[in-house]
């Protein structure tokens, strides 16, 4: 059965395919998968006002399922600019003619002979006004895989119709016109399949591929270009509307505070940029992860219920070997086939074979959350308008540096710089620490930053592994000549000549070609030249890098010195002070109005009022409180300084990682002290 439509600049003809339409509903046949839900989630008013906070909150229990619904108070109730009257009759957008028939069951692509347009893929450019789009992957470039054909374009006018005619007919269902009057009078229920019904025939189309169904998709719309169906934030900063400035809003929602994705400078489209996505009855989005591991986030606007899959992070590796058994000829001929989001398998085969799959079911003004590593599939009851965006919470860290490095074993190009990303979230949660360190005011949710620091902190564990990788990816090359990256090297987006792998961190190059780099993993196959031609570029020394874990970690000296040299800080007079102990025995320095508890590192937990609670107590027990004197942070002593030595040709001097025992400060119950 032909659904869907022709390329044809006639917009009467597109929607007269859907009346021409043979096929026919066999409830009898009904494949529907017998799967648990996904777990529903319902914040509070107080709750949904912070949606990186909410996410995050969320998580440990949502990750066990892959995805789940959030939906939000019965309050928020978004306008939706796509159904102005202007927009739904005279804007167009492209679609794509999807096989449903074929997403599973099909023959090798080498068969077959009708050109497919690619998936668009999430990838930096640097563009004149600084917007940035997907484009192909080398490894998307070849004409011989699988795709969808390119379909007609249509308003939201047009294609509700030809959603509606095509599902009136497929499933026997009276059209509008076809209803009577007394029938509206009565205000007698028409009948219409349920999303069971629907979701049993879907995949015993997909599954038994005896009938041919193809449909329409509007999927991958750039919002910048085709329109959000959340309102947009005035250009004149005049933004009174609580929807166009609500963390909801999935326009502002990547950017937001705590947000690690809200670091990157690019306008990336699909990752900053939400996509819209247009669907009618049997339209699909195929088994997938999202680029780097990242959260989404779903939102539909109108429409009729989308039906999604999900599989939890943890159980993606045996995901794919059910793929790759039970789909073993299109794998061996495309092994990236999961890449290209063209493949589905039914959630039943998954369960079978023991993959945990779940099922969510979304509907108008409700969310869908994918949490990182979770493949998620699904398909589309009916006409409806859904827009999607990623999420980035600090515990997304660990999951994108798996992702990178699987990248390079693949030799898969990047849509974001990881490193930068995370070197980023890492000054801010540093700034925070120093001026939670000299007791200065900050932003709203400041303790969200240092949660997630102290020895156990995730932030300091992404960190402290990344750090660890790249020391020994030095070690390793030791020979080389290095510098320090110069202002103009981020002018230029760099990734490894070989592996794609991004080089914000460190690069090699030779003097036989300046224009060529590597990373340190390759820095042997760049070129056949001697090492003594090639150099090494570092955004920070060891030393540096080895600093900034200290500073996370919550050592105090680390903390001003990595304020003060790299974010541009000035330590306070009259905050660090000399005071005696009653004792007698000691003479120590104590740095006042410090909270203990999350500068000391002691887990990045919330109870740091309860803990200056106590140093405060413990200094009026003891009388010490007036025996101060200033100490400027340049009486530290000068084996504690970060030095940046170079030689006569400007080389970098890396002289290893700081010592945790040169620390002049050592931490206590009590409070920070130093070491006399």
């Amino acid at each position: 059965m032909h659904g869907g439509a022709a390329a044809s600049p006639e917009r009467g003809a597109a929607t007269a395919a859907a009346s021409q339409t043979c096929g026919k509903w066999h409830p009898g046949e009904s494949q529907r998968p017998e799967i648990d839900d996904a777990p529903i989630f319902t914040p509070t008013e107080e709750e949904f006002r912070d949606a990186i906070g909410y996410i995050a909150s969320i998580r440990p229990q949502a990750e066990k399922y892959g995805i789940c619904r959030i939906i939000p108070p019965s309050s928020w109730r978004p306008p939706c600019p796509l159904k102005e009257k202007s927009f739904w009759k005279s804007t167009e957008f492209n679609t794509r003619v999807q096989q449903v028939d074929k997403l599973q069951n099909r023959e090798p692509t080498k068969k077959q002979t009708q050109p497919r347009i690619q998936r668009k893929r999430k990838r930096r450019k640097r563009l004149r006004f600084g917007m940035t789009h997907r484009r192909p992957s080398s490894s998307a470039d070849s004409e011989d895989k699988f795709g969808f054909q390119s379909g007609s374009d249509f308003t939201l006018e047009e294609f509700q119709k030809y959603a509606d005619e095509f599902k009136q007919e497929y499933f026997g269902m009276k059209g509008s016109d076809e209803i009577s009057l007394s029938e509206i009078k009565n205000h007698k229920k028409i009948w219409e399949p349920s999303v069971e019904e629907i979701e049993g025939e879907y995949w015993r189309i997909v599954v038994g591929s005896t009938d041919e169904v193809e449909v329409d998709y509007g999927a991958d719309l750039d919002t910048a270009t085709f329109g959000s169906g959340f309102a947009k934030l005035s250009s004149d900063g005049n933004n009174q509307d609580p929807y166009g400035v609500s963390c909801w809003n999935l326009n502002n929602l990547p950017r937001m505070p705590h947000s690690v994705i809200s670091f990157e400078s690019e306008d990336i489209s699909g990752v900053v940029v939400p996509w819209l996505y247009v669907g009618m009855c049997f339209s699909s989005f195929c088994w997938h992860v999202e680029d780097h591991f990242l959260y989404s986030l779903n939102y539909m606007h109108f429409g009729e219920p989308k039906v999604w899959y999900g599989v939890p992070g943890g159980e993606s590796v045996k995901l794919e070997e059910s793929m790759r058994k039970n789909l073993p000829k299109l794998f061996e001929e495309q092994p990236d086939l999961l890449r290209e989001l063209v493949t589905q398998l039914s959630p039943s085969v998954l369960k079978s074979e023991g993959v945990s799959v779940y099922r969510a079911v979304q509907k108008p003004g409700e969310f869908v959350l994918t949490l990182p590593r979770a493949y998620h599939s699904g398909f589309n009851s009916g006409f409806n308008c859904a827009e999607a965006v990623n999420v980035a919470p600090v515990d997304w860290l660990p999951h994108g540096q798996c992702a990178v490095e699987l990248y390079r074993e693949q030799h898969r190009k990047t849509s974001i710089s990881h490193d930068k990303l995370l070197l980023m979230t890492a000054k801010e949660a540093v700034k925070q620490l120093w001026m939670n360190l000299f007791n200065c005011k900050s932003g709203e949710g400041k303790y969200r930053w240092l949660n997630t620091c102290g020895k156990d902190g995730v932030l300091t564990s992404a960190v402290k592994t990344r750090v660890k990788m790249e020391g020994a990816s030095r070690e390793v090359n030791g020979n080389l000549k290095s510098k320090k990256m110069d202002k103009d090297y981020d002018s230029t987006d760099r990734e490894c000549f070989s592996c794609f792998y991004d080089l914000h961190m460190s690069a090699v190059s030779c003097q036989c070609s300046p224009n060529r780099f590597a990373c340190l993993k390759h820095t042997s196959i760049l070129c056949s030249c001697e090492m003594d031609r090639k150099i090494a570029f570092f955004r920070y020394s060891m030393e540096e890098l080895n600093t900034l874990v200290a500073a996370l970690e919550g050592d105090p000296t680390a903390v001003c010195l990595w304020g003060q040299d790299h974010l541009g800080l000035v330590c306070p007079s009259g905050n660090v002070q000399e005071r005696k102990m009653d004792s007698g025995k000691s003479t120590e320095l104590s740095c006042s109005a410090i909270d203990v508890n999350v500068v000391s590192g002691f887990g990045g937990t919330q109870d740091g009022c309860n803990d200056l609670q106590k140093a405060a107590g413990f200094q009026q027990e003891n009388g010490i409180q007036n025996n101060c004197v200033d100490l400027n942070i340049e009486d530290l002593p000068s084996n504690s300084r970060i030095k940046e030595e170079y030689d006569k040709d400007g080389m970098f001097i890396d002289h290893g990682p700081l010592q945790n025992t040169d620390s002049p400060f050592r931490l206590t119950s009590e409070g920070v002290h130093h070491r006399l």
